[in-house]
């Protein structure tokens, strides 16, 4: 006679499944509260203590640790020496394993949650049993998830369950239990566990796909958005799409970098990104009129764009934008009118964010590169104000803090080479990802054109030399503010001296790679 053990914290399925095998003539195990909806449904099971001889204790913790399960387990059905020592100790082969882990990653994604509750929902017995029954999975099926139980139970009706669909729910609960103990270990390094708040020794990420993308970053490359089960619901991952067709791996990525330039500022505010740069960033007393700044800051570039924005979206924010084409809007809310007259434009894409942006998923920025992975904390820091130096005064009037600190945000943001160009709270210039400094300055000069006469400009680095101030200057520039730490910038403060512009060192460098 097969025997199933079923040890389940997520019941669905679990009766349809039991009743299947019973049907077929199995004898069923389960423990605790699997084992009382199970009687409930009119099921004859054997209790799991009762099976071993060894009662539950320590409450609960110690249920299936056992040789009697674990043996049945783990024995080779092929080795006459494992065979002959099962039938010595009296241990009946287990055939099938049905079981789900406690709710760990539910539980650390809870407001508050202590950090004791946490420690009690680590499974002990669930993960040992499903890697005994995964490892032997030559002689023994594993059930992991819910949405295996029809296709399993089919199968075995039809007598085609086989090794290799065995071996496939082995490589599904390998998977399950790498991704739990992944999910605790980046939970105990984090700021609720006993971890440092230091990069850790060993990293572990486990993520499952929340949703399949239209592609990559070009049509011939499959892509998918992946989250970590238990962390908190955030970005990307705490967004709904309200209207528009399916998003692609490139309108992920540039919402989130509209998102996280635009929750930074605390006055209404419009981030227009394009190719992962921001090309138009505007504030204003309302979200339209930040909206008309970032749209002129460089409207050519801004078509097409992602759009974002740190406050909710109405009707005459709504009727400005559909004058023009954009490929995603995230904003906070859509008042219903707007969502009127956005539904016109059906393949537009809709997002309705959360109230706030994180830099980072789970604190850290974690690329790939050929043969491993850079893993570095998020650039969320900025240079206090107080702390900034005056290097060179200018002719003209003292520049506005505001317009200041919106080009060191911006420039954060931007790829390096990073120069923003911003004139009365908003961009008028960016130039981006240049190899040079002074082919940043050119560009962003050039695309502001006149509107460079009396603006502000914010570099992610220091000048290497003077010829990028230089240049800027005889554009019109007159504010400049930059971390500095050049083995030139005496050269750059004589010659922003000279020139008579303001120049600011704020001593905090903003590479973006």
């Amino acid at each position: 006679m097969a025997t199933a053990l079923f040890s389940v914290y997520d019941k669905t399925g679990l009766v349809p499944l039991a009743k299947g095998l019973k049907d077929l003539g199995w004898f069923l195990l389960a423990t605790g509260g699997t084992l009382k909806t199970l009687c409930d449904a009119g099921l004859e099971v054997q209790e799991v203590a009762d099976y071993t001889g060894a009662p539950e204790c320590f409450d609960g913790r110690v249920k299936t640790l056992h040789p009697k399960i674990h043996g049945g387990l783990l024995f080779r059905r092929e080795e006459a020496a494992h065979v002959a020592d099962a039938k010595r100790l009296g241990i009946p082969p287990i055939d099938l394993v049905v079981v789900n882990l406690y709710p760990f990653e539910t539980t650390i994604a809870k407001p508050g949650v202590s950090f004791e509750n946490c420690i009690e929902q680590i499974d002990i017995g669930g993960p040992s049993m499903v890697r005994s029954a995964a490892k032997n999975h030559a002689a023994v099926t594993v059930l992991t998830d819910p949405c295996q139980y029809d296709p399993y139970l089919e199968k075995l009706q039809a007598g085609t369950w086989f090794a290799e669909d065995r071996r496939s729910c082995a490589l599904a609960a390998f998977q399950r239990t790498a991704a739990y103990d992944a999910t605790i270990s980046t939970w105990m390094a984090g700021p609720v566990g006993r971890g440092s708040a230091e990069l850790p020794e060993r990293l572990g990420i486990g993520l499952v796909a929340k949703q399949g993308l239209r592609y990559g970053e070009n049509p011939h490359q499959p892509a998918a958005f992946y989250i970590q089960p238990g962390a908190q619901n955030e970005g990307i991952g705490a967004c709904e799409q309200l209207q528009g067709k399916e998003l692609s791996f490139n309108n992920l990525l540039d919402a989130d970098g509209a998102a996280r330039v635009v929750f930074q500022f605390a006055a209404p505010s419009c981030v227009i990104v394009k190719h992962n740069n921001p090309c138009g960033v505007g504030r204003g007393s309302h979200v339209l009129e930040a909206f008309r700044k970032a749209h002129a800051g460089d409207p050519v570039s801004a078509f097409g764009g992602i759009v974002a924005f740190n406050r909710p979206v109405g009707v005459e924010v709504a009727q400005a934008m559909v004058q023009s084409f954009w490929e995603v809007i995230l904003a906070p809310a859509f008042s219903l009118d707007a969502l009127e007259i956005f539904a016109a434009k059906k393949q537009l894409r809709l997002l309705q964010t959360p109230a706030t942006w994180p830099l980072s998923a789970n604190g850290l920025d974690v690329r790939s590169i050929t043969g491993g992975f850079l893993v570095q904390r998020p650039d969320v820091a900025f240079a206090a104000v107080d702390q900034w130096q005056v290097k060179a005064t200018g002719r003209s009037s003292k520049p506005v803090l505001e317009d200041l600190i919106l080009a060191q945000t911006v420039a954060k943001a931007v790829k390096s080479n990073a120069i923003v160009l911003v004139k009365e709270g908003g961009t008028v210039g960016i130039g981006a990802g240049q190899m040079s400094r002074v082919d940043s300055v050119e560009i962003a000069c050039r695309k502001a054109g006149d509107r460079a006469k009396g603006a502000t400009l914010g570099s992610d680095a220091f000048f290497p030399f003077a010829d990028g101030l230089e240049l800027a200057a005889k554009h019109g520039v007159t504010t400049f503010i930059e971390p500095g730490g050049s083995l030139r910038d005496k050269e750059v403060i004589e010659a922003a001296q000279k020139l008579g512009v303001w120049l600011f060192f704020t001593g905090m460098r903003h590479f973006r790679h």
